[in-house]
């Protein structure tokens, strides 16, 4: 899908004090090994006594390797949703979404990054009834917009980009670099990034200090 605009941004839009509850609150919190989509949907091979074979680990921290914390609390969206609408209107995708899932609070350190992938799945979330007979919020839909936060100092840290691949903008066979762009405008804390979650990007390794972020996934049916 070719689009008038990948990514649309707001520079500093969350307050510095807002930036910093966030972080102690992902700090308080347990973190646990960031790990991929496809091991979550494997075959039950993958783990030994309920955790992850270390030939698994291995393979996943060739792609990611991060911290992570989930929060599905109610303060935190309610600060986010409005720029997440206004971006979908101002870049003109107008694309139907209805919820969010839980916020991914990511700290990375130094040597850890995640690769090249895009959010969404090649098919929507298939879910089981509830007691209820209802389904989940997520049953049938898709992840349509992705929203990355920049949660603390620039100067906290080097490397650590989010970087966007941008092949069909360009002649990728005669510039490849060119194809690569590196969001910096997100750099400054409390700076938020909106786009389609089916654009590919990457965080690339953070060189020293540490870097965090908050990441959140927007849901809608499939595209008509």
């Amino acid at each position: 899908m070719n689009l008038k605009h990948y990514y649309y941004y707001f520079q500093s839009a969350l307050s510095p004090r807002l930036c910093q509850d966030i972080i102690d609150y992902g700090k308080s919190h347990k973190p646990e090994m960031a790990i991929t989509g496809g091991v979550e949907r494997s075959d039950g091979n993958t783990k030994v006594n309920g955790s992850l074979k270390k030939s698994v680990i291995k393979n996943i921290q060739k792609k990611r390797k991060s911290d992570i914390v989930w929060m599905n609390d109610r303060w935190i969206y309610k600060e986010i949703h409005p720029y997440i609408r206004e971006a979908n209107r101002k870049a003109e995708w107008n694309f139907d979404w209805d919820w969010s899932e839980s916020c991914q609070f990511t700290k990375y350190g130094v040597g850890q990054y995640y690769g090249w992938h895009c959010d969404s799945w090649e098919a929507p979330y298939k879910r089981d009834k509830l007691e209820d007979g209802t389904y989940p919020q997520d049953h049938g839909k898709i992840r349509k917009l992705s929203v990355t936060i920049s949660l603390n100092d620039p100067d906290e840290y080097d490397g650590g980009n989010l970087e966007f691949d941008f092949r069909n903008q360009v002649d990728w066979e005669r510039n490849k670099k060119r194809a690569i762009k590196a969001c910096t405008e997100i750099r400054p804390r409390g700076s938020i990034i909106v786009f389609p979650s089916f654009c590919w990007h990457r965080v690339s390794p953070v060189t020293r200090g540490t870097r965090y972020s908050l990441v959140i996934w927007n849901l809608g049916y499939p595209f008509r």
